[in-house]
């Protein structure tokens, strides 16, 4: 491990040294965005074992792309600091610099352009991890001027004030239709049903702590990692550690409800919608003990002031709609599916 070169430091240095040499008088942008556990810093050695090695995103003008793209393979090394240029990347072998538009590029990522203008069904329809592809990583140079590369991010960086609000209040929906269900399920002796459920549980509570802190939430691989280097998150994730680890679901339940005091908190200190009351409760007569998620999402939508927004189903983005990586991956399905979950034109 004391060898390992992180990617994004191995990929600048690529950059400087091999790639812009090859290009210096062609108007472009360079960048590590887009796929790849580099790009969100949670590569490790065990990453260099398939589809990783010194990469660049080359952006230069559509017509530009072929004769660069030849430039840049002719004079490519065989090898940077040890490690081969051309390599097996997500099934397909290819040098390590990409040679491409960039509308084309954030269009075939996204569904569409940002620099266009970001509209409801975009913001909803474009998952996490892709946000989060486009938004992180970094930019070696952007030279395709105040519309280039940094402008794009820009539009992408985090939510609109009343988007945000729905967002959160459609996560906060997902725990509280099945916030009762780790006790119900072990009232009755099925204690692998209330672990299976307090997991799902803890899995919204990680996105929503995400969400609030401004942060677009991983795909599950990274998810922990994520909420791991979140500042203020360590007593949340010991209360969400200690539910999985439960052994009964009275234990379960106390250290999920514990998890939602935490972010019921972060909200009010936030002041995104109307404060209340952090505690627990009984679930109506029954005893189990809820924060009653509703609570937090309806106050979060009587704060939209967006009337379309407003008078949305309250299911959410396609990340809330599905986990479904066939859907989430294919930028086209998954705007077709939000476009007719919200009822909102394609």
């Amino acid at each position: 491990m004391s060898n390992f070169v992180p990617g994004i430091e191995l990929s600048r240095a690529f950059y400087g040294e091999v790639v812009a040499p090859l290009v210096p008088q062609v108007a472009h942008s360079a960048a590590l965005i887009g796929p790849g556990s580099e790009v969100l810093e949670f590569d490790t050695e065990r990453s260099a074992d398939h589809d990783w090695g010194p990469r660049v995103l080359l952006f230069v003008a559509a017509e530009a792309v072929a004769e660069v793209e030849a430039k840049v393979a002719a004079g490519l090394p065989e090898r940077f600091r040890g490690l081969p240029t051309v390599f097996g990347y997500h099934g397909e072998v290819r040098p390590g610099v990409t040679v491409t538009e960039l509308g084309t590029w954030l269009s075939g990522q996204l569904g569409f352009d940002p620099r266009a203008g970001v509209s409801l069904l975009d913001w909803l329809s474009v998952p996490w991890q892709r946000l989060a592809e486009v938004t992180r990583g970094e930019v070696f140079h952007d030279g395709l001027g105040v519309d280039g590369l940094e402008a794009a991010r820009a539009a992408l960086r985090w939510y609109p004030q009343d988007v945000w609000r729905y967002v959160l209040a459609c996560q906060w929906r997902r725990i509280a239709q099945e916030e009762p269900f780790p006790g119900r399920c072990g009232e009755v002796g099925d204690e692998l049903g209330s672990a299976v459920v307090g997991a799902r549980l803890a899995r919204e509570v990680m996105r929503l702590a995400l969400l609030l802190r401004r942060r677009y939430p991983p795909y599950a691989k990274w998810l922990g990692s994520a909420l791991a280097r979140l500042p203020g998150s360590t007593e949340l994730g010991e209360c969400l550690g200690a539910a999985l680890a439960a052994r009964s679901w009275q234990e379960r339940q106390g250290r999920l409800a514990a998890a939602y005091g935490r972010v019921a908190a972060l909200q009010n200190r936030m002041a995104l919608a109307e404060r209340l009351d952090e505690g627990v409760r009984a679930f109506h007569d029954r005893p189990f003990q809820v924060i009653g998620g509703d609570r937090f999402a309806w106050a979060l939508m009587a704060s939209v002031s967006d009337p379309v927004i407003r008078g949305l189903p309250v299911v959410g983005c396609v990340d809330q709609l599905s986990d479904s990586t066939d859907l989430l991956t294919d930028a086209g399905r998954a705007r077709a599916v939000t476009a007719a979950a919200l009822g909102l034109g394609a």
